[in-house]
């Protein structure tokens, strides 16, 4: 588990202790590419820790699939409402390449606080930062263009292009197949 416990080190700035108090709670597990982590209208019970691999957030819309994240390795995945407040699930997560995760269940979540005094402004700091990723992320697509979005996007996950689907990332940055097929041309040549 050394990946989660220097992400938990560093990300949360916690003591040694308490990261181990908080790493013994998650369990690895593999999901097969394809499986899904969680369906829409389901509870989520759960919040893991990407180790390896790549899981795709996404509903529908009038019919068509809506990719809201692509998640890769040191992201924490979960649909943060249901796991939360225990309201059905909005999205389905799925996984797009054999994915290792560490898990931990709502339950041992919410002992997280009686092992770590602290914990709530950990939380707190967790929170805040998931919120200012949300809100940099509206602001860029409210604020540049399709282009922009794709050069942007693109600077930060080069790889991606190779190993999923470009529709989903198409979806996911508010545009068409073919936009983002058009930008991507006139890019290259």
């Amino acid at each position: 588990m050394n990946n989660l416990n220097n992400f938990l080190k560093l990300y949360f700035n916690l003591e040694n202790d308490d990261v181990e108090n908080i790493a013994c709670l998650f369990e690895q597990e593999t999901l097969k590419k394809n499986n899904y982590f969680l369906h829409k209208d389901k509870v989520c019970r759960k919040l893991s820790f990407i180790k390896n691999g790549i899981l795709r957030i996404y509903s529908l819309a009038d019919g068509k699939e809506v990719t809201q994240w692509i998640a890769t390795d040191g992201y924490f995945i979960s649909d943060l409402d249901s796991f939360t407040f225990g309201n059905p699930a909005r999205w389905n997560i799925q996984a797009l390449t054999e994915t290792t995760v560490y898990t931990i269940t709502k339950g041992s979540y919410d002992k997280v606080e009686a092992l770590i005094p602290t914990w709530k402004d950990v939380e707190k700091q967790f929170l805040i930062k998931c919120f200012t990723m949300m809100e940099n992320r509206i602001f860029r697509h409210l604020s540049q263009t399709a282009e922009e979005r794709y050069h942007s996007f693109f600077s930060e996950n080069k790889e991606l292009f190779n190993q999923i689907p470009l529709q989903y990332i198409a979806s996911m940055l508010g545009m068409t197949p073919e936009t983002l097929s058009r930008i991507r041309n006139k890019t290259n040549s």
